[in-house]
């Protein structure tokens, strides 16, 4: 009785294209963002804001990015985790050449340097669609994997092959390095995650979003009713990338703090997928829920087996941790192939109506 539509009218335009119609869902949007903003950073410990919000966020911004480009555009991609390196080595080569600049405005601008590759390799999508343009991607993860180990370069010559992060201020307190605090870390990567999302919102709810969707569902009729369609699907790629640029840049100098090339592989690509899947192909929503599922199912299989008093071995959790996201991946498929983002949607029109079945 308490989530219910009835009373709310709508008398205007905007109110009748708005993101959240409902009263209480945006009630509870504003209570996640206060929760958010003020309680976990003065009462979490420093441990699940370094463990499990911190990558939470960074991964979720990454299936954003991936989300834009499969979910929103219909455009099969592999290259993910070759774009959030390009990001991370443009953060890196950027701060130690301008070390004078905020390292924030060098997150922000190290996704356009995703953005340019994102366009060159997103070039064949003109001319190919669907596996073949899997494939092309998939050379782009490889090509770029390749340089992140052979460029030297970009590490400026370190003999570990790694990125170092430097340590990095604002108003002399650390942003980044091992003297930066865990909740001022996590406040900055929590505020350009929220502004990102709400820009993504913006974009695929209004003329660029249904331009994409079109694209998706059809992309021979979206051109016959004057969509550009060479420009849309640039124009996803370069997004797509840019989203995944910054979240390259903040996974290695707001979380990692170093890494090694090995890092942006194709296992990071097929992470971002999954996530994607699960969550829910053409949802913001679903690319939080998949990434909330993924990366914390491992550590809910780690503290419940031990809860159980079961001492298994971090390779056995691993191994358990495949075999279970398989499994869930094949039954989202089956089951709700609109994924977690389905489910929830489901669910909300259910309460609507509760407890009546009409």
């Amino acid at each position: 009785m308490f989530y219910r539509e009835a009373g709310q009218f709508k008398t205007t335009y905007q109110a009748d294209q708005a993101v959240f119609p409902i009263l209480q869902d945006r009630i509870g949007l504003a209570v996640i963002l206060v929760g958010a903003f003020v309680f976990i950073p003065f009462a979490a410990s420093d441990f699940f804001i370094n463990v499990i919000m911190i990558p939470f966020l960074i991964l979720a911004l990454a299936s954003i990015g991936l989300n834009i480009l499969t979910g929103y555009t219909g455009l099969l991609s592999l290259g993910t985790g070759g774009f959030m390196g390009v990001g991370a080595f443009a953060c890196y080569k950027l701060t130690t050449f301008f070390p004078g600049v905020n390292v924030i405005v060098w997150i922000f601008v190290s996704g356009f340097f995703a953005t340019a590759l994102g366009i060159l390799f997103g070039l064949p999508s003109l001319r190919i669609k669907g596996f073949y343009l899997l494939v092309a991607t998939l050379a782009a993860q490889f090509f770029l994997d390749w340089s992140f180990i052979r460029i030297q370069w970009l590490t400026n010559y370190n003999t570990s092959g790694a990125i170092e992060v430097p340590t990095r201020t604002l108003f002399s307190v650390p942003l980044t390095g091992p003297n930066a605090t865990p909740q001022l870390r996590y406040l900055v990567i929590l505020a350009i995650v929220t502004l990102l999302t709400w820009l993504a919102s913006n974009l695929v709810h209004g003329r660029i979003g249904r331009m994409w969707m079109a694209v998706r569902d059809m992309d021979l009729a979206a051109e016959l009713i004057g969509i550009p369609l060479y420009r849309t699907k640039l124009l996803a790629f370069a997004i797509s990338s840019y989203y995944c640029g910054v979240a390259g840049a903040l996974m290695v100098f707001f979380w990692y703090g170093s890494a090694e090339p090995g890092v942006f592989n194709i296992d990071q690509s097929f992470t971002i997928l999954f996530m994607v899947i699960i969550g829910g192909l053409g949802s913001l929503t679903g690319s939080f829920f998949g990434a909330a599922l993924i990366y914390g199912l491992p550590i809910v299989l780690k503290v419940g087996l031990h809860g159980l008093g079961w001492n298994i071995l971090p390779a056995t959790i691993e191994h358990l941790t495949f075999m279970t996201v398989g499994a869930l991946i094949v039954l989202v498929l089956i089951i709700e192939p609109l994924g977690l983002a389905r489910l929830w949607q489901i669910t909300k029109q259910k309460l609507r109506v509760w407890p009546f079945p009409y």
